[in-house]
């Protein structure tokens, strides 16, 4: 029992843990920042806005060893949610175990043999989704295969990779999509093991009992339920036949669950509790299929940082499922459903057949770079938000049934999250600061970090496995930023496809429909200009969550823009040259990393600064409203959250946006509002 938790220090985070372990949590889920998970320390430019805003900044082995304070690392079962920089952690995870082995006077090295948890290390889904990636996918894919072999004989207890289908369905995956394309990823990292002759076959099964799976599970409850259902079977065939594997246990699915993010509602934020308690009982009820750990999130995590409160409330629903009600003391439920049967033959018969097709491609890297599968992903996060505009999906207190009676939950917004002090940014950046000043100024902790980065990169150029010099580089006080320098250096950066592009959006709409009608605003604008109009999508700062502004760039080429859409992880200087260089009439920024209230003012300051104040910005995000209301008075045209649902009417909104910035009429009622 779990809840996903961390931010604005490693000393404020520990408090949250301990107090978070008082109250009966049985693991640690470690939320990291974005620094952090992309690579980069808490006084780099691209860490401007973001230090310990989505999760807990660690630079260097202090870090490690001040999140962890009192909390003895032989006893615990710690989930690390960090994919790029996941050997780098596990690194850090590792050292910090050895020391407190030293202080107990016991060996470091059965402390280690003992550790037990998970490093989640699915880099192929942040191609997908999230977006945290560094290195292109064949370097990544070493890292991955690295610390595999290295776990499965040093830390044997420990789940060196979560495979993660969870992140799919926030991109929009449909159940089908959700079980191909991570058993796919699956393959690709067995198959990577497997080829690199770091593990004898006899061995083989070992690996295979280490790896894990992180699913997501919604709201449609039979669906998700057969879903887990599809994924054992899927599993066990797949590990039986394609790798040869004879111990059934060895060949059990194993699996942790964060229940569904993406269907939570900023619009009566309540109704999130029933859904939270759906969507874990589709994990639970089926015991065949029945999740190992979950996490849940909080009803409020759609308006903003969870507080311990809400956390605590979480993990009350679990304590309540596990102790109070008899769910888990029974066979499983469903063994003999028609039902259910049929229902996860059509799920494992839709899953085979999207896996041969992206073993045709080459397997899931090339499916990734050719931009097959983020495409896909797009056009169904597309269709689904069509289905929801429609009303064909309904989702009660947003799009049916809105009327309410006043919230007590939501009657204090500014109560009812938990915000990171914003001098938790500089604090971190001065505190790495003088962490390499302190050590650069003894000559001998000088030398030996040189030295374990100067390894690092011969390993990197060598092929040799990195966690041995990454060892080294944790135990020499290198820092989160030297250790992915040094592998940038020698790997590269990469871009993943956008998806955009080769998206299908909502396709063609009747005349009198709202998207015809906004297509007519778009059409009669651009004429009175004498030019097509151009919007320009941008992700500032190092928030990787890319599915709302694709589904944005999507929906805005739909209505007959001309959308600039460059991808994430951008710097506002970036934003503005882009937004220059292309003459866009309007520039949309997406932010759901809390970051809004730094990143945005810079880049309003540099369309300014380039001549370009005139080009309107609009804003969408988890904003709260007071945060909303300053970003306005800053200049920002529009602001939207998640309770702006229609895209339809965002884009007529825009047209208006647009059409007042350049003193043209207002064109009401030709594009729907409302």
């Amino acid at each position: 029992m779990r809840t996903y938790a961390g931010h604005s220090s490693a000393a404020a985070s520990n408090e949250l843990y301990r107090r978070n372990l008082a109250k009966g949590q049985t693991g640690l889920s470690v939320a990291f920042d974005l620094p952090t998970q992309t690579g980069y320390d808490p006084d780099h430019v691209l860490a401007r806005g973001e230090v310990g805003k989505v999760g807990v900044p660690i630079s260097h082995i202090g870090d490690m060893t001040a999140l962890f304070d009192e909390i003895p690392l032989r006893e615990m079962n710690t989930s690390m949610t960090i994919n790029a920089t996941a050997m780098w952690l596990l690194a850090l995870y590792q050292v910090a175990a050895e020391r407190q082995a030293e202080a107990a006077g016991e060996s470091p090295e059965e402390w280690v043999h003992a550790l037990g948890g998970t490093t989640q290390n699915d880099i192929i889904k942040e191609y997908l989704s999230r977006g945290t990636y560094v290195f292109p996918p064949g370097p990544s894919l070493r890292l991955i295969t690295d610390m595999i072999t290295y776990t499965v004989r040093e830390i044997p207890r420990w789940n060196p990779i979560n495979i993660c289908s969870y992140h799919l369905q926030e991109a929009g995956a449909t159940p089908v999509q959700e079980i191909a394309f991570s058993m796919s990823t699956a393959v690709a990292v067995l198959d990577a093991v497997r080829d690199s002759g770091q593990v004898p076959p006899e061995e083989f099964p070992d690996v295979v009992s280490r790896i894990s799976f992180f699913v997501n599970a919604g709201v449609r409850f039979v669906e998700e339920m057969c879903k887990m259902r599809a994924f054992v079977e899927l599993w066990d065939e797949l590990t039986r036949e394609r790798y040869g594997v004879t111990d059934a246990k060895a060949r059990r699915f194993r699996y942790g669950v964060q229940v569904n993010s993406l269907g939570l509602t900023e619009a009566q934020p309540e109704n999130n509790v029933q859904r939270i308690i759906l969507e874990m009982l589709a994990v639970t009820l089926s015991k065949d299929a029945r999740a190992r750990a979950i996490q849940l999130p909080a009803w409020n995590e759609a308006l903003g940082l969870p507080r311990p409160w809400d956390q605590q409330w979480s993990l009350r629903m679990q304590q309540v499922l596990a102790f109070e009600s008899d769910l888990l003391e029974y066979d499983d439920l469903f063994t003999g459903s028609v039902v259910v049967e049929r229902k996860v033959a059509d799920l494992v018969a839709g899953a085979k057949a999207e896996m041969a097709r992206i073993e045709e491609m080459g397997g899931a890297v090339v499916a990734v770079e050719s931009g097959y599968m983020k495409s896909a992903l797009v056009a169904s996060h597309a269709e689904r938000r069509r289905r929801i505009e429609s009303g064909e999906d309904i989702i009660v207190g947003l799009n049916r049934f809105e009327t309410t009676e006043p919230n007590p939950l939501t009657a204090d917004l500014e109560t009812a999250i938990q915000t990171v002090d914003a001098n938790v940014e500089r604090a971190a950046a001065d505190a790495v600061r003088t962490w390499r000043e302190r050590r650069d100024a003894d000559p001998a902790q000088r030398a030996r970090a040189a030295a374990a980065i100067d390894r690092l990169k011969a390993d990197a150029a060598s092929g040799a496995n990195l966690m041995a010099a990454s060892l080294e580089c944790a135990r020499a006080g290198v820092t989160t930023g030297e250790w992915a320098g040094a592998l940038r250096a020698e790997f590269g950066e990469y871009r993943a496809p956008t998806g955009v592009s080769g998206s299908v959006g909502v396709g063609s709409a009747e005349p009198g429909e709202a998207l015809a009608l906004v297509r007519a605003a778009v059409a009669r604008t651009s004429e009175e200009l004498g030019e097509k109009l151009r919007m320009l999508v941008g992700k500032p700062g190092l928030d990787g969550h890319s599915n709302g502004a694709e589904q944005v760039a999507v929906r805005a080429r739909d209505a007959g823009f001309e959308v600039v859409y460059q991808g994430i992880r951008l710097t506002p200087a970036q934003i503005v040259a882009a937004a220059v260089a292309e003459d866009v009439h309007v520039v949309g920024l997406s932010i759901l990393s809390g970051s809004h209230m730094e990143l945005v003012p810079e880049v309003l300051q540099g369309l300014r600064d380039a001549g370009a104040g005139e080009v309107p910005v609009i804003v969408g995000g988890i904003i709260p409203e007071g945060d909303a209301s300053a970003l306005r008075e800053a200049g920002v045209a529009m602001v939207f959250t998640p309770k702006d649902f229609g895209l339809n009417e965002i884009m007529g909104e825009i047209v208006g946006v647009i059409r007042a910035s350049r003193g043209l009429a207002p064109l009401e009622p030709a594009y729907p509002h409302g």
